[in-house]
């Protein structure tokens, strides 16, 4: 059966919520490109922060625990 990647909120790598650095782990990129490329956004249209706060919202947390 195929590996399935899930969209999660980093516990490892996180400054606020762990939006960008669960985007970085998604597509195994630097979360530091996420982090820049999520500000250069903000401050470009505004529409920056306001995606970050439903990403918090939408992104599940990952829970070890739960299973």
């Amino acid at each position: 059966m195929a590996d399935v990647k899930k969209l999660y909120l980093s516990e490892s790598d996180k400054k606020i919520a762990g939006v960008c650095g669960g985007i970085a782990e998604y597509f195994g990129i630097d979360p530091t490109l996420v982090r820049i490329g999520w500000i250069i956004i903000s401050l470009l249209g505004g529409a920056g922060l306001l995606a970050y706060i439903i990403a918090w919202i939408i992104i599940p947390a990952k829970d070890i625990d739960r299973y």
